[in-house]
């Protein structure tokens, strides 16, 4: 199973540990094609000219069996992602803090394509995780 995970970049990075947690949970289950997205340092050593990152974002998202997003800190690469994979009728997770419900989009929560899921702590992914790749959500 090919995995595309998706986590603010630019937008921010505060859930850096946050997405390598749930990076490493999905490993479990294929592979993510989007690992970097975990990495505290990727940020920091620059970025890839913007063209070269659109198309290969782009051609990983088109091969991804699904698609899991954080989506806690609002990020206009990861609602482009999102919109996307929902145009391509990629499978798409949601994911996000859910004392933080007042910073998501109404256009993800309201989007009955997407299923979107609140968790109170980190404690709570794997449990999540395991649900939603063996299909039981």
């Amino acid at each position: 199973m090919k995995i595309y995970f998706c986590g603010s970049i630019k937008g921010g990075r505060e859930l850096v540990e946050t997405y390598a947690l749930i990076i490493n949970l999905l490993k479990k289950h294929g592979e993510v094609l989007t690992e970097h997205i975990g990495d505290s340092k990727y940020a920091k050593s620059g970025y890839s000219p913007s063209r070269q990152v659109f198309l290969q974002d782009s051609d990983w998202l088109k091969s991804a069996d699904v698609v899991v997003a954080e989506i806690t800190t609002p990020s206009l690469g990861v609602g482009y992602e999102l919109g996307l994979a929902e145009s391509l009728g990629k499978k798409v997770f949601c994911l996000y803090q859910a004392d933080k419900k007042e910073k998501i989009s109404s256009m993800i929560l309201g989007n009955e394509y997407f299923a979107v899921f609140p968790y109170k702590n980190i404690d709570e992914l794997p449990k999540i995780i395991n649900e939603i790749i063996s299909g039981e959500i």
